[in-house]
């Protein structure tokens, strides 16, 4: 059966993110997948150390992380998985700190140094990406979030195979803006569009998780 796993790069498990996580799952279900969420908040990890176990010929880690924690196990479940959807809010400008570790945990020791950069993952594996942030789509284009959102995805395709994205914009992020200092954002609009375009959106998670399921193209 395929193999679907969602990482969750957002502190909260029932939010935004998570949300679109959970329908994209649902799409991936859909076609018959069998699917899983990590939410990386619960996870105690760290990034890249730098040690280059991954890199050191004849090596007993080469090719794999050599940290040993909590993310280890899931780390070798999405080397057995058959797709895998990442999901994670915008702070400060970027994914989270969780995620970004993450990343360099999963794709650093299968990207080989050499004039290619050639993978070690030993199969091509479809992956999709959701980012979700508060800002909305001027702020974003001045921002210019799609360059790193696209270079996130050049590197998961170097490394895995075929990669989708999308982003999710203008999201609501509390459910009650008088209880916090917020005067830049207007609540009734926010409000709106969680009504009427967040739904919109999940479909949209829904049918990157039945393409991932069957491969992604098409």
């Amino acid at each position: 059966m395929t193999q679907v796993i969602a990482i969750n790069g957002s502190p909260r498990k029932t939010w935004n993110t998570a949300t679109l996580l959970g329908h994209a799952l649902e799409g991936a279900a859909s076609a018959g997948a069998q699917t899983e969420i990590v939410h990386l908040y619960d996870l105690d990890y760290k990034g890249c150390t730098s040690c280059f176990s991954c890199k050191l010929v004849g090596g007993k880690s080469y090719g794999k992380c050599a940290v040993q924690d909590d993310l280890t196990p899931v780390l070798e479940r999405i080397r057995n998985a058959d797709a895998l959807i990442l999901g994670s809010p915008i702070y400060v400008g970027t994914a989270t700190g969780e995620m970004r570790s993450f990343l360099e945990r999963l794709v650093f020791p299968y990207l080989v140094y050499d004039a290619a950069r050639s993978s070690l993952f030993p199969k091509k594996m479809p992956s999709g990406v959701i980012y979700t942030m508060g800002a909305d789509e001027a702020r974003v284009k001045d921002m210019a979030y799609e360059a790193q959102f696209r270079l996130t995805a050049m590197l998961l395709e170097r490394i895995f195979g075929p990669s989708a994205w999308f982003m999710v914009t203008d999201t609501l992020q509390f459910e009650d803006y008088s209880k916090y200092v917020s005067s830049g954002f207007d609540p009734e609009a926010k409000a709106r569009r969680r009504r009427e375009v967040f739904p919109e959106e999940c479909k949209k998670a829904f049918e990157m998780g039945r393409r991932l399921a069957k491969g992604l193209p098409g």
